[in-house]
């Protein structure tokens, strides 16, 4: 599995959540919601610093951003596509293969 963050995506990060290099964003499985992928499961993220070794990981503009090994069945063997809606103005999250 990898994990691609948009542009329009780290900006949001960067201007609405404030991070900034060195900061670590983990993506965890929530057991409520639904996503396209896994019913009665959607993704969440919060600011966190915990990468274990055998996490899942992809860094830009200083920022990295992380699954832990533990919550890869989610993904089903698919890549996580992080991007930006202007509509709803948030990040979004596709599955792609």
């Amino acid at each position: 599995m990898n994990i691609t963050v948009t542009d329009a995506a780290i900006n949001w990060f960067k201007e609405d959540v404030q991070l900034s290099e060195g900061d670590m964003v983990k993506f965890y499985v929530r057991i409520y919601g639904t996503s396209t992928i896994q019913e009665n499961y959607s993704l969440g993220f919060e600011i966190d610093s915990d990468i274990k070794s055998d996490s899942v990981s992809t860094e830009k503009d200083g920022i990295t951003f992380y699954v832990y090994e533990e919550d890869l069945w989610f993904f089903k063997d698919k890549n996580l596509l992080v991007d930006y809606d202007d509509d709803k103005d948030e990040v979004v999250f596709d599955y792609v293969d």
